[in-house]
């Protein structure tokens, strides 16, 4: 570990010190190939210890056995002048074994001869030996301050008493002895190391510049920087998908929009929380074009694209935006057009009216006039008194009585189902109240126009909750289309793909503020119910 925060810190240093990344690479490789011969050189010297400890000690009770079987050793050595008569005999046996020193030792640990006269008389060093014990021993003894691997092996009587001890010594080698002895291996290792050491920095050096398009490591830092602060600043939301459907960016303005975080990236689509039909479009072959998807929170425009790399598909990025302020605004406008579409029919009503009094005035019926303006101010006093004894409120009433006028001109039939019942609303829900029941009339006058005996149903109450039917008699809504209609800016008029669905998506995104459902049913004729269930509402008044 060690070693590792060594390396670690080096490399660090090496970055920082403004090299180029090939340079670096090879200032690093250099350092470990050193590291790594060192640490071999460290094996070697202990590998090498170990077999001189092992061979030399065994060769150190060799010469010592040799030695005390030699007849005139045991026969001599009680001999008060046995320094001068087995000192010959010492002498030939460090010649042959190439040891440092052999000795001659009492039981008592005086050496009596050695091949080093001035030990004679001396106290031998027998370190950790049970060689008193008449065994053989070998291990290491500092003798005059040299470390050295000595044998040790006792003379012994008939009765198995031990009459001397032969001692033959060794120095263990220099670490720079050890070393030398093993300098081809760590030549050979140097070259090689070397040599790898700068065909894999130059490879590796090479590799990476062609990934890095050229960049060295601070001009690479600081790109990245500059997009994390780029991708995370604007105000669109991004967020890139791998081709497994894994997310592997997600913006701080995606994270919001889609109700996600960081932890959420790494992770495939089908993992985290989305809703399905964003979901759907982020794994679509679909990409190019606008693409307006409600969820029961927001509605977001979105844009998909391929992400390429030499030729090579990586991904998708996706943009989105929060329309759902700009769909408000143009439910809004739609709302106006209406309006001025139900002046427009009215007018012309009005003009034919006033060209059919003057006909009759010119010829002189007054009483068909009569007649006729009477006519004309029962059966629109029918249609408002219809609204107004069931709709309090005064915005919901006049929006039925103009959505009627609007709707007949299409030649289809607005009915108010005579059950229906709301009281006044306050401003805020009237206005949210209007901009659903709006678009869906609208929707269902769409569907419904052409259609044999053309109509459309509203029915309203209000009493456990708001409640809103529209049933149409168009061609109904397929039970698979009954949640994409609301989400994809789509139609249920099939003929018209893209045509209000933005209207259906305000009446979801309405419901889900107030925390009301949106539902899709076949009506008993034929044709959808649509009905919209909000909260308990209570009246402005009363």
């Amino acid at each position: 570990m060690r070693k590792q925060r060594k390396l670690s810190s080096l490399w660090s240093s090496l970055v920082r010190s403004g090299r180029s990344l090939a340079g670096q690479f090879l200032l690093f490789q250099l350092v470990v190939v050193a590291v790594v011969l060192g640490a071999v050189a460290a094996v070697s010297v202990h590998q090498s210890t170990t077999e001189f400890r092992q061979l030399r000690g065994q060769r150190m009770i060799s010469v010592a056995e040799n030695l005390g079987s030699t007849p005139i050793v045991p026969d001599q050595i009680d001999n008060p002048m046995v320094e001068s008569v087995l000192a010959p005999e010492v002498d030939r046996a460090l010649n042959l074994s190439g040891a440092d020193l052999v000795e001659i030792v009492s039981p008592a640990g005086i050496v009596e001869v050695s091949s080093d006269p001035t030990r004679v008389g001396a106290r031998a060093e027998l370190g950790s030996s049970d060689v008193r014990q008449g065994r053989s021993w070998s291990g290491d003894v500092t003798i005059d301050g040299t470390h050295s691997i000595v044998g040790h092996v006792p003379m012994l009587n008939s009765a198995g008493t031990v009459l001397a001890i032969i001692s033959v010594s060794e120095g263990y080698p220099s670490i720079w002895e050890l070393l030398s002895g093993a300098g081809a291996r760590l030549l050979l290792y140097l070259g090689l190391g070397a040599v790898l050491g700068l065909l894999g920095s130059s490879l590796l050096a090479r590799r990476i510049k062609r990934h890095t398009r050229g960049l060295e490591i601070d001009e690479i830092a600081s790109l990245a920087d500059h997009r994390e602060a780029l991708l995370h600043s604007i105000r669109e939301g991004v967020v890139a998908v791998n081709p497994d459907g894994v997310i592997t960016l997600l913006n701080d303005s995606a994270q919001e929009l889609l109700e996600l975080s960081d932890a959420d990236v790494g992770k495939r689509l089908d993992d985290v929380a989305l809703d399905p039909s964003i979901r759907e479009f982020l794994l679509s072959g679909d990409g190019g074009r606008d693409t307006v998807i409600a969820t029961p929170s927001r509605v977001l425009a979105l844009n998909r694209r391929p992400a390429t790399s030499q030729g090579q598909l990586i991904g998708t990025v996706t943009t989105m935006r929060d329309s759902t302020e700009l769909a408000s605004m143009q439910s809004q406008l739609t709302s106006h057009k209406s309006v001025t579409d139900t002046l427009r029919a009215q007018t012309h009503e009005f003009a034919n009216q006033l060209h059919t009094i003057s006909g009759l005035a010119q010829l002189g019926e007054y009483d068909a006039v009569t007649d006729f303006v009477g006519t004309l101010t029962r059966r629109r006093a029918e249609i408002s008194d219809a609204v107004t004894q069931r709709i309090s409120d005064p915005a919901v009433a006049a929006l039925l009585i103009a959505k009627t006028s609007l709707a007949a001109e299409s030649g289809v039939r607005l009915e108010l189902n005579p059950a229906s019942r709301l009281g006044a609303l306050e401003p805020a829900m009237s206005t949210d109240v209007i901009t659903v029941l709006g678009n869906l009339i609208d929707n269902a006058v769409d569907v419904s126009e052409g259609a044999d005996k053309a109509s459309v149903a509203i029915g309203i109450r209000n009493h456990d909750g708001l409640v809103i039917d529209v049933t149409d008699s168009g061609p109904g809504v397929p039970i698979d289309k009954r949640e994409t209609i609301f989400a994809r800016g789509v139609t249920s008029k099939t003929e018209v793909p893209g045509g209000r669905g933005i209207g259906l998506a305000l009446v979801r995104l309405v419901s889900a503020q107030h925390g009301g459902t949106v539902e899709i049913s076949d009506a008993p004729s034929g044709g959808a119910v649509f009905t919209v269930t909000l909260p308990r509402t209570g009246d402005a008044r009363g």
